[in-house]
């Protein structure tokens, strides 16, 4: 049975992906099966809910030369702590290119496109597969919460398309009242601790010989967040000294507004944020207005400033 997960921190997509994939590739004769990395974050139940599946198993380790394969990311900091011990057969992502190396040539699959389902719909129709009411929902949620509703700057017409294209099959009638209703159980943070608001979508990066820690809190209620500043710069610094890491870095962004305010926990990262973005630092807090999206606007540009 081949394990299928995303990334850890998983969002959505890394989820709706690993189990779509997984059947896709049981009814492609390689029996799969879909697991995650880390804890859901608040849209995923929702989206699970609405789909009638459970969450994936949570895997920690697996033994040396397991086969596995990879969506929705392809770098070993971001995946399994031992993925450079394990077999990589395959790979379906929208993520450049990382530091991913295999000991056999695997099937890869990489498409700049907002969000692996549009991938994996594109592969159920290349296949001459049917796509079920359970998968067209996965893949249909997954599209709208990594576009943020066609919002996103990496968003493109093929996923514009999937979309169109899902939603009949998933039985969403209003794909603009779905997407709220998403975004609103995204925003729900209750009194979820600062440490774990910040990890919810949460990546590390190397630039140059630095190593950044990037999060994203994606809501329609940004003054929430706001108002638990302090504790989260708080964690910040935490996970800064925790994790061995150069910076960290915080992106609050207004779903609705398409806005980017990012919390700025010392001078050493207002002076990278000064330098990559041209953003000045005021109460720990820069705005770097509609730069939203972490792969397309706000990775290039520190890759840039730090020469990696």
């Amino acid at each position: 049975m081949l394990p299928v997960f995303g990334h850890s921190n998983p969002d959505t997509d890394a989820i709706t992906s690993a189990l779509v994939y997984a059947r896709f590739l049981t009814r492609q004769g390689t029996p799969a099966r879909a697991y995650r990395l880390g804890d859901l974050n608040f849209e995923t139940p929702f989206v699970l809910a609405q789909a009638g599946v459970d969450a994936p198993e949570l895997l920690a380790l697996l033994p040396t030369g397991t086969a596995v394969a990879l969506v929705d990311h392809n770098e070993s900091g971001q995946s399994l702590p031992n993925l450079t011990d394990l077999t990589v057969t395959h790979v379906v992502d929208h993520h450049k290119l990382g530091n991913l190396n295999t000991s056999q040539p695997p099937y890869l699959r990489f498409e700049p496109v907002g969000c692996t389902g549009t991938i994996l719909l594109k592969l159920h129709r290349e296949a001459n597969l049917t796509v079920d009411p359970v998968d067209a929902n996965l893949m249909l949620s997954a599209i709208l919460s990594d576009t943020l509703h066609f919002r996103s700057p990496t968003t493109t017409q093929d996923d514009r398309d999937a979309v169109e294209f899902l939603a009949p099959i998933a039985g969403v009638e209003d794909v603009t009242a779905y997407a709220l209703a998403m975004f609103a159980a995204k925003s729900d943070l209750g009194d979820t601790p600062a440490d774990q608001l910040l990890k919810m979508d949460y990546k590390a990066f190397p630039f140059g010989d630095q190593r950044w820690g990037l999060g994203v809190i994606e809501t329609t209620n940004p003054a929430y967040v706001f108002g638990r500043q302090a504790e989260l710069l708080a964690a910040m610094t935490a996970a800064k000294t925790q994790d061995g890491l150069d910076g960290v870095l915080l992106s609050v962004v207004d779903i609705l507004n398409e806005t980017n305010r990012m919390l700025v926990p010392g001078d050493a990262e207002a002076a990278v944020v000064q330098g990559a973005f041209g953003a000045d630092t005021q109460d720990n807090v820069a705005d770097l207005e509609g730069r939203i999206s972490r792969k397309k606007q706000i990775v290039p540009a520190l890759e840039k400033y730090f020469g990696a």
